[in-house]
């Protein structure tokens, strides 16, 4: 009689035998917790899981209606199951979460769960009843202490728990580690709009940034590529010695082929040194006939492949010991354990391939024996006493994987690419000093110009250069499809591949690190999620305004074009207004709207610009459909003069008869706008900046006793007389 018995359930999120490619795996509990306050501030409580690796992440984040930091969570995870309690997730929370879906690496899957009644006594203690996490080399205590909203997260773990435990994958429970996870956890903080506007993973042509820097060879390497790009660095000297690893690979050709070489070699340790992990305690498929001797002969070749994939491993690292300054540059991006030595991993290493050589030497296709099971165990166990030091080594092969992906882009790429010079902000004044970005012959590093060829390049300059104070706000107008977007999207990708530690496309690039990256960008109506084009705008506009700092880089392309012409230029007009006078940060505003250009043209804190076109006549005739308008994709000093949208429509096939009649009423329109409208060429000599100077000086001067004048009002007119100065010193 064959014993039939279900030993597990697994799932595409759980599943860990075979290759599992580079792709994360990832299984995500989320719950969701209402504040009580007016603003829809809400609290959501995670833990998420990667079965092949036994790690589990908890964490919590505090979000607002447009589920902003939610949307980073999950681009960030890119999980492949999310499960909730039923009823548990708001009508919002569960849009946002086919939003994003849809915009990630994979599109995963929504499962609703009930809440297990096994656990809803205390998470802690059933957790140890169990036995669960109990090698972890982090307490739950100690995660939690890491987590601001702990009985939230809590929830979530309680969800995730009971769902593995009804899935029968005691493995991961009884054999993971736990960590605390924080989205923004000390670096470029990026929010989910931001990552879908900026083409990170994901792009209707296949381009991405992901495409473009990954030139890796490993799984786990491509791995650690994604988890990058979600997180660059703000810590400039971390940034620095990531750069001058890539500059000591690319200053050796030599070494990265030799490195190629080892890598292409290697299995997927991290997958390798997990199911090694979860087998030690696992021994009821190992009872059923047939079934366990499969499972035992799998066992082996996994054993087998991870020792002779770690001795690959060690071999580059030996190699790289011996390359200076290399070596030393590595050591300061990862941390290396011993190698050589009696306490030394490679003589470590080396017992285990005697012993896989004397009881396993046809490992990868191994006739299992009854005392297999047990030898087996035994290795398992001796080789696991040194866990953290292989999952050290195979952090490190990681990284050099990824840094050898940065310089190979750098050095084959079809433009120009540049070292970024990381400068610290120099103060906190608003107009002296501070942030700087400053590229010169930027391009776009995955949109191909006209006929396939580089996309044209430009100079961005915003904040402090070497010529002194410089304005960090630069007004953009142009023709559609004149490059506008494409140079927004260009300005904050350089600013990610520098604080990534990459190479950047352009010939110079000097930066001060941004802190937070906000986006703006593109129009288009959400169906599915009941999201017109204006909501869009305006719950990312709100993120922006609440969140922006001095050190911030912002990017808003047609704010306000969703709506009325006159609201949306007021929305525009207040946003442009608080952003450049009460935050100050770095931002490049495009706009289709030409009274701003009249209203902040002699702002001492804007920079005026345009993508420049021009007329290329097909006859001597005037007509509008002799006239073709060529796009020049270059950046031009001033205001455009219009949008030309006309010629753009009879570009997109409009009829020309059609055109003509809006034509006429476009001059119609103008006409008996512009002489009531606030924005006639003498609006352009006085700035809104002018304004709040003009109604200091009209308060102070209705003091009527100059005796009483306080210290406050003094520092008011040190103040006032200063930025005069400055204003005019900078020409303005």
């Amino acid at each position: 009689v064959i014993q039939r018995k279900l030993v597990q359930v697994v799932t595409p999120s759980t599943n860990v035998d075979g290759n599992i490619g580079p792709d994360v795996v990832h299984l995500l509990a989320i719950k969701e917790e209402n504040n009580g306050l007016d603003n829809g501030s809400v609290v959501y409580g995670f833990a998420f899981v990667d079965c092949a690796r036994l790690r589990v992440w908890v964490g919590s984040i505090d979000d607002d209606a447009s589920c902003s930091a939610l949307g980073a969570l999950l681009m960030q995870v890119s999980p492949k199951e999310v499960i909730y309690e039923s009823r548990g997730l708001s009508k919002e929370a569960q849009k946002a979460l086919r939003k994003f879906s849809l915009n990630g690496l994979t599109t995963p899957q929504f499962t609703p769960v009930q809440s297990s009644t096994e656990l809803n006594s205390e998470i802690r203690d059933f957790i140890h009843s169990k036995g669960y996490f109990k090698d972890s080399s982090h307490s739950l205590d100690h995660v939690l202490s890491n987590v601001i909203h702990r009985e939230i997260t809590l929830s979530a773990l309680r969800e995730l728990i009971g769902h593995l435990d009804r899935l029968m994958l005691y493995d991961i429970l009884q054999n993971g580690d736990l960590y605390p996870y924080q989205v923004y956890r000390g670096c470029l903080r990026m929010d989910g709009p931001t990552m879908i506007n900026l083409e990170l993973f994901v792009n209707n042509d296949d381009g991405s940034l992901y495409n473009c820097l990954d030139k890796c060879i490993t799984s786990s390497g491509k791995r650690l590529l994604r988890n990058w790009i979600c997180c660059p660095l703000i810590d400039a000297e971390i940034i620095n010695n990531r750069l001058d690893v890539v500059d000591d690979l690319m200053a050796n050709p030599e070494i990265v082929s030799h490195i190629a070489q080892h890598l292409r070699k290697l299995p997927d340790l991290e997958h390798l040194l997990g199911r090694i992990k979860s087998s030690l305690q696992l021994s009821g498929p190992l009872l059923l006939p047939l079934l366990g001797k499969k499972i035992l002969k799998q066992r082996v070749k996994v054993f087998g492949s991870l020792v002779k994939g770690l001795r690959t491993v060690l071999s580059l690292l030996l190699l790289l010991q011996k390359e200076q300054p290399l070596i030393s540059s590595l050591t300061k991006v990862f941390k290396l354990p011993i190698l050589t030595g009696s306490n030394g991993l490679d003589q470590f290493l080396a017992q285990f391939e005697a012993a896989v050589d004397s009881d396993f030497p046809n490992y990868q296709n191994h006739d299992s024996t009854d005392s297999d099971a047990e030898i087996l165990t035994i290795l398992s166990e001796l080789f696991l006493e040194k866990a953290a030091q292989w999952f050290e080594v195979v952090h490190a092969i990681n990284c050099i994987d990824v840094l050898r992906s940065f310089a190979v882009t750098s050095s084959f790429s079809c433009g120009t690419m540049s070292r970024p010079v990381i400068v610290a902000s120099k103060g906190t004044s608003k107009d002296n000093g501070g942030t700087v970005l400053k590229v010169k012959g930027l391009w776009h590093p995955f949109a191909l110009g006209d006929n396939g060829c580089l996309p044209v390049p430009n100079d961005i300059i915003l904040g402090e250069n070497e010529d002194g104070s410089h304005p960090r706000t630069l007004l953009l107008t142009g023709p559609n499809m004149g490059g506008k977007s494409t140079l927004l999207r260009a300005t904050c990708l350089a600013v990610i591949m520098a604080q990534l530690g990459c190479y950047v496309p352009c010939e110079s690039c000097v930066l001060s690190v941004a802190d937070i990256i906000f986006t703006r960008l593109g129009a288009k109506d959400r169906i599915m999620t009941g999201e017109s084009t204006f909501f869009i705008e305006c719950t990312e506009t709100a993120s922006v305004l609440q969140n922006a700092t001095q050190d911030s880089l912002v990017i808003l392309d047609e704010l306000g074009r969703g709506t009325s012409t006159f609201d949306g230029y007021a929305i525009a007009y207040s946003v442009f207004r608080h952003l450049i006078e009460k935050v100050n940060c770095r931002m490049l505003f495009a706009t289709h709207y030409h009274p701003l250009t009249k209203e902040f043209a002699s702002h001492p804190r804007v920079t005026m610009q345009h993508m420049a076109c021009a007329f290329k006549s097909k006859s001597d005739t005037y007509s509008i459909r002799d006239q073709e308008l060529v796009f020049l994709y270059r950046l031009a000093s001033g205001a455009c003069p219009e949008s030309y949208g006309l010629q753009v429509a009879l570009m997109a096939g409009i009829p020309e008869k059609t055109v003509n009649i809006a034509s006429k009423a476009s001059q119609q329109m103008k006409n008996s706008i512009g002489k009531s409208f606030r924005s006639s060429e003498q609006r352009s000599e006085f700035s809104t900046l002018h304004e709040e100077w003009l109604k200091t000086l009209v308060s102070i001067s209705r003091i009527e006793d100059c005796n009483s004048f306080d210290e406050d009002v003094l520092d008011t007119l040190i103040c006032l007389w200063y930025e005069l100065k400055t204003s005019f010193v900078s020409g303005k």
